[in-house]
């Protein structure tokens, strides 16, 4: 328990694991709906004031779990209620806490049926994402990760599109197969070590052949979860028929989940896996990254687009975390933040352009520019956010991944570079079409722009895309400790066992 900094006094991470849930419990015994809209925005807007405690208070130096809190809960079968945030995780709790405020404003109106079940399964599904990037007890972050399955399935299957029963199921079906993996993979290592404490677990000397399975069992649960090429089918699908808040929590949190937990279980849990299996997965981040591209750039539909731009994007994750350098697992943390903001972003926009034209079709909306200058202001810039242009925060991450697989591999580095290429592409064809259009375009003139709310939502994450972009230097320097103490082990974990295969 040495590397928990434990935390005397208010339990801050407790507060923003369970408030959201008692929240959520409020709203069973109030039947209002405007109640229910204004409660579950107080409360989403609290917990992300209460979270910022965390960046104030978080110590840069060191590579331990900071803000820990310890308390037994079945001694019997040594699971313990332990949570605790270091590099890795603190800058994703923070993208959590300061999402789902937004998200409740993008459902103001979109969402005008069943608002206190919606209301309600938004401030579950925060409690579940907090307490997965916190949680240290494998039983802990398992019930977690199982929490957010039902409250997920319902915003797509209740609130959803004309095909939501088939992308709800689709959703639930792959998620299922993956958590039944990830259970036997906790399972497993209990028996060897006889504790869920998830840094118990980490740097032994695990046969080879256990490794290799436990490996297997985490990554395809986590690889699902991203979701990596070719685990991807059921992304496009929940994208395109869920809510807007449904998109946005899908693309800017659920993903990251799963590289989250490569970095966290894959590469101190088993090794020697990570070594032998880091160049297939290299090569099936490339295949991730040009496939998401093409496809993106044949899509007519904004939120399939965007849909399929978010499996290139995070090929681009994927490939910095296996080329196992420093530049390359920093680039890829900065790059799931960036793809949290800009890509949840995108998905804000192209709902706010549905509930004025009813469509999400690109020849719908072509020619919108003329009658909302403020709308293509703000998807302009995210629009170039997510090809990496200089200045944005996305250059940022996508700069350090390349600048890592340059210096793990030139010909893997090469192989990414089409997919920039490609990002810049679909996305300007997007903007095109939608500033300008052509000649043919259909009567916009019953448009209006964007609304006091709408501005307020977008603000922030347009802030946040050039603070990264332009100073990204604070935020490298909240994750570097914990980078850098991970591989640190890993390089004298491999010396140590090429040590002894000489011997």
């Amino acid at each position: 328990m040495d590397v928990l900094l434990i935390k005397e006094g208010f339990p801050l991470l407790s507060f923003l694991i369970f408030f959201p849930l008692a929240g959520a419990m409020v709203l069973l015994v109030n039947p209002k709906e405007t109640f229910a809209k204004i409660w579950t925005l107080v409360v989403t807007t609290l917990t992300a004031v209460f979270s910022i405690p965390l960046l104030i208070g978080f110590d840069s130096t060191t590579a331990k779990y900071q803000f820990a809190e310890l308390y037994a809960w079945i001694p019997q079968l040594s699971i313990n209620y332990v949570v605790g945030v270091d590099g890795i995780s603190i800058l994703l709790v923070i993208l959590t806490t300061f999402i789902m405020p937004f998200c409740v404003l993008a459902s103001w109106n979109y969402i005008s049926t069943r608002v206190i079940p919606f209301m309600f399964c938004l401030l579950i599904m925060e409690t579940a994402m907090v307490g997965v990037f916190v949680a240290l007890d494998f039983v802990l972050f398992y019930i977690l990760w199982e929490f957010m399955l039902i409250p997920m399935y319902l915003l797509i299957a209740v609130w959803g599109g004309p095909r939501k029963v088939y992308a709800s199921i689709k959703f639930f079906l792959y998620t299922l197969a993956g958590s039944v993996l990830l259970l036997v993979a906790i399972i497993a290592l209990y028996l060897k070590t006889g504790s869920f404490f998830i840094p118990d677990m980490m740097w032994n000397n695990y046969s080879t052949l256990f490794q290799a399975l436990v490996f297997l069992a985490f990554f395809l649960a986590f690889a699902i979860k991203v979701p990596m090429f070719p685990f991807h089918t059921w992304l496009p699908a929940a994208h395109v028929e869920a809510p807007t808040a449904g998109s946005v929590i899908l693309a800017s949190i659920l993903l990251k989940m799963g590289t989250y937990g490569m970095l966290r279980f894959c590469l101190p849990i088993t090794p020697e896996a990570t070594f032998l299996f880091a160049p297939y997965i290299l090569w099936l981040s490339i295949a991730g990254i040009l496939y998401g591209g093409f496809t993106a750039l044949a899509q007519h539909d904004m939120k399939k687009l965007i849909a399929y731009s978010s499996v290139g994007h995070m090929g681009f994750v994927t490939l910095g975390i296996f080329v196992l350098n420093t530049k390359g697992v920093e680039g890829a943390i900065m790059q799931m933040i960036n793809h949290g903001v800009t890509t949840g972003a995108l998905f804000l926009c192209v709902g706010m352009i549905y509930e004025r034209t009813h469509s999400r079709e690109l020849k719908l909306a072509s020619g919108v520019g003329r009658f909302m200058p403020w709308y293509v202001t703000f998807l302009v810039f995210f629009s170039l956010s997510s090809f990496a242009f200089p200045g944005t925060n996305s250059f940022i991450g996508e700069f350090l991944v390349l600048a890592g697989t340059f210096e793990f591999n030139i010909v893997l580095a090469l192989a990414a570079i089409p997919g920039a290429v490609l990002a810049a592409a679909y996305m300007l064809r997007m903007l095109q079409k939608i500033v300008w259009g052509g000649t043919d375009n259909p009567d916009q003139s019953y448009l209006t722009d964007l609304c006091p709310r709408e501005i307020i939502i977008l603000a922030p994450f347009l802030a946040f895309v050039f603070w990264i972009g332009l100073g990204p230097q604070p935020f490298i320097d909240l994750i570097h400790p914990s980078v850098a103490n991970l591989l640190d082990q890993l390089q004298q974990w491999q010396q140590q066992s090429v040590a002894l295969v000489n011997l």
